[in-house]
């Protein structure tokens, strides 16, 4: 899931930092659909125009120390105690 989206911005990395230092973008396929300030703008526009799990958001920075992976899901745990 969003592999493709990953893909896209490491094969890419070099021309969108040199364009987007620090921004974060959203990612959808192969294509650049956003450039933000900050996550929360990010998330809240994409929402809006595509289904939740279809999109990535990257914070756009050289080398690795931005390469995250966020899983979310509907599953709540319930202490035993």
């Amino acid at each position: 899931m969003l592999e493709k989206e990953f893909k896209y911005y490491i094969d890419n990395q070099a021309e969108l930092v040199k364009n987007y230092n620090g921004k974060f973008l959203v990612i959808v396929g192969d294509n650049l659909i956003g450039i933000y300030d900050d996550k929360i703008s990010a998330y809240e526009k994409s929402k809006e125009k595509y289904e939740l799990g279809t999109f990535l958001i990257q914070l756009c920075t050289p080398g690795t120390s931005a390469y995250t992976q966020t899983f979310h899901s509907r599953v709540t745990f319930q202490n035993a105690n």
